[in-house]
C-alpha cells in the first residue's frame, strides 16, 4: 500500500478517483476535519455491501452501510484519500512502464518512459516505486515542454 504522503501527492497532481469495489482509501486528516482522529488512521474498502459510493448531482457520497463504522454515515469523496493498489498504478503509467526489480536490500525500481526518456523510480514496495513513476508522469503532463 501506499503512503498517504504519496496518496496525496498523486491526487494534488491530478489523479482523479473514480471508486470501484475493491479501492482502498482512508479519511483524509487535511479535508475531513470532523471526523474523529481515531477514524482518521483506519484503511477502508469500497465493496457492495459495506462501503458503496453513491452519485448525486452535486458529486460522490461514499455510503457507511449497516454496522461498518457505526460513527460515520457518508463522507464526501473530497474527503477521502484514494490508495491506489500496485496494479492500479502499474495501469495508470500504461505504455511508459517498462520494468519492475527488486533489490538485495529489498527496495524495488520502476522504470519508465518518460517525454521519451527511461528514468528510474525506487521505493521501499513496488507499489510505492509505481506511484513514484505516475507522479512524475503527471507532474510532467501538466509542466511546459522542454
Amino acid at each position: 500500500m501506499i503512503s498517504t504522503e504519496l496518496a496525496r501527492a498523486l491526487r494534488t497532481a491530478g489523479l482523479r478517483w473514480t471508486p470501484e469495489p475493491g479501492d482502498r482509501f482512508v479519511l483524509d486528516p487535511e479535508q475531513s476535519r470532523l471526523v474523529p482522529d481515531e477514524d482518521r488512521k483506519d484503511v477502508y474498502t469500497v465493496s457492495d455491501m459495506t462501503i458503496e459510493a453513491h452519485e448525486y448531482p452535486t458529486g460522490t457520497i461514499l455510503g457507511f452501510n449497516g454496522t461498518t463504522e457505526w460513527a460515520l454515515d457518508s463522507v464526501a469523496l473530497q474527503d477521502a484519500l484514494w490508495l491506489p493498489a500496485e496494479g492500479q498504478l502499474r495501469s495508470l503509467l500504461g505504455d511508459g512502464f517498462r520494468s519492475l526489480t527488486a533489490d538485495d536490500d529489498g527496495r524495488f525500481t520502476v522504470r519508465a518512459r518518460l517525454r521519451g526518456g527511461d528514468r528510474a523510480f525506487e521505493g521501499p514496495s513496488p507499489a510505492e516505486a509505481y506511484g513514484e513513476a505516475l507522479l512524475a508522469l503527471l507532474l510532467l503532463a501538466v509542466a511546459p515542454p522542454d
